[in-house]
């Protein structure tokens, strides 16, 4: 049901990648293509590793996930980007069987930790997170630095 993704799943990726954009309410945020995925997680320089969960032959669900790593334990993690389950499929062990994978993958390497963010209006995740055994982390907040403060940032030289 679940299995690493590999060249040639890119178009798929990307279609679960949009997919997720249009629920969490951001459809024209997606500029990842076909190639700019293939090139993260395939090229010579790949840092990007997916799991692919498949129900009768097709795709129903992304794991896409990178290393982190913790000053504090010493080790490297992962970090959960994107978990997607096509509607139709969700309710049938989908999440839980990429979250495994995820799991037995961060346990083969080593890894004392999974992070992700969520959605602070995703209460639906938030269930299952706390169903899998999960909890959320209290008094961190997410930041990010985007490309327009990167450039400006940069440019201070």
């Amino acid at each position: 049901m679940v299995r690493v993704a590999r060249p040639g799943d890119e178009a798929e990726i990307l279609r679960m990648i949009r997919a997720l954009a249009a629920y969490e309410r951001e459809p024209d945020a997606v500029k990842a293509t076909e190639a700019s995925l293939q090139a993260a997680m395939f090229g010579p320089d790949a840092g990007v590793h997916a799991f692919i969960a498949e129900l009768d032959g097709r795709s129903v669900g992304l794991a896409l996930w990178f290393r982190n790593f913790s000053t504090w334990t010493g080790t490297q993690g992962l970090y959960l980007e994107d978990l997607f389950v096509d509607e139709a499929a969700r309710g049938r062990g989908v999440g839980r069987a990429l979250f495994r994978a995820l799991a037995g993958e961060a346990a083969r390497r080593g890894y004392q930790r999974i992070d992700w963010a969520v959605l602070d209006w995703n209460i639906e995740a938030m269930d299952f997170y706390t169903r899998i055994g999960a909890r959320a982390t209290r008094g961190w907040q997410p930041w990010r630095l985007d490309a327009a403060g990167i450039a400006r940032l940069a440019a201070e030289g």
